[in-house]
């Protein structure tokens, strides 16, 4: 397979991008790279259609990690309330609401540092099991998973795993110190062997620099196989945590942002992450323009902030964007 260029030129759909590549694609100036980006979005993905997803924090706070971004991390003082695994019964009313809504994609989240062999293990197996059956695409984000727990997760119907990088390699120690880089990546390649959908992409406005983020797009484009979601999120500071003051990233920030991720990973959905409540439709267009296909809707996103299901349905209808339907792709991805 292969994407034009603005040359007009032939490449062939690549795993092996330099970070100098990346870098001159980045830099770019931005117009140029969006248009860059539109048109290797047009050859490999639907115009118009986004997935829409959900994500339900099904266990929020108390997690032992020291993650510098993350509200939910027991060391700081920060005004979310903690509690305990969801019910069965709450989670499903939820999935429901979310479908209702018109998403098609439904993520579940756990403030865990890692996955215990547990009762509250097997209750979220039945949360997979359940939410599947109402015919949605199930998400979850729990932490570090082995290879038994991802086949087990497989088992129960789970279709995609979120675990995102964060930031670059070089970075990583200084925005957490719990876990290192090559957990992350473990657990990526746990949930990828199990035949799950892989979810993982980063947090700009971190203190980070652009070789940072460009770092971060390196390592996801040239895994294996690229991930089959990258969430590009936004820092949404929080009061009580060690980055509460850091700038607002632009909308600016974000388009450079997707459009390289969309270049170096044609088939990939790009999601509009957490800091799209700050943005206006206009800078959310934007976004689409340059690539991204997947948002997250409803109140919430875990513990920040989100425009709610009658927004986001009424700018879908100013766009003409349309949602993409469940299990679009036929079955699991196949390893290489």
């Amino acid at each position: 397979m292969s994407i034009m260029t603005q040359y007009g030129q032939q490449t062939e759909l690549r795993n092996n991008w330099s970070l100098d590549e990346i870098k001159a694609i980045y830099y770019k100036p931005v117009l140029e790279l969006i248009v860059e980006a539109a048109q290797v979005h047009k050859q490999y993905q639907a115009t118009g259609e986004v997935q829409v997803c959900t994500l339900l924090s099904v266990k929020t706070g108390g997690c032992p990690e020291d993650c510098s971004y993350c509200p939910q991390a027991a060391r700081f003082h920060t005004d979310v309330e903690v509690h305990k695994l969801l019910s069965q019964e709450q989670v499903l009313t939820a999935a429901q609401r979310a479908r209702d809504g018109g998403s098609t994609r439904f993520c579940m989240g756990a403030a865990w540092r890692e996955v215990r062999d547990n009762r509250d293990f097997d209750k979220v197996l039945d949360m997979v099991k359940g939410v599947n059956d109402l015919g949605l695409e199930v998400c979850c984000t729990l932490g570090m998973v082995n290879e038994y727990q991802a086949e087990k997760l497989k088992e129960a119907g789970l279709y995609a795993y979120n675990h995102n990088l964060d930031t670059s390699e070089e970075n990583y120690s200084n925005i957490i110190t719990t876990r290192t880089y090559d957990d992350r990546l473990d657990t990526i390649d746990n949930v990828r062997k199990a035949g799950i959908s892989v979810c993982s992409g980063g947090i700009i406005g971190l203190g980070e620099t652009d070789e940072d983020r460009i770092g971060m797009l390196h390592t996801l484009s040239t895994m294996v196989q690229h991930p089959e979601s990258v969430p590009v999120n936004a820092l949404v500071p929080v009061k009580g945590t060690p980055l509460e003051n850091q700038p607002l990233v632009t909308v600016w920030e974000m388009v450079r942002m997707i459009a390289t991720a969309r270049i170096l990973m044609p088939k990939t959905m790009v999601r509009l992450s957490a800091g799209r409540e700050r943005m206006s439709v206009t800078e959310q267009a934007l976004c689409f323009l340059a690539g991204a296909n997947s948002i997250f809707t409803g109140e919430k996103l875990l513990t920040t902030p989100n425009p709610d299901f009658d927004q986001d349905k009424a700018m879908f209808e100013l766009l003409g964007l349309n949602p993409r339907k469940s299990f679009k792709e036929e079955g699991q991805p196949v390893l290489n």
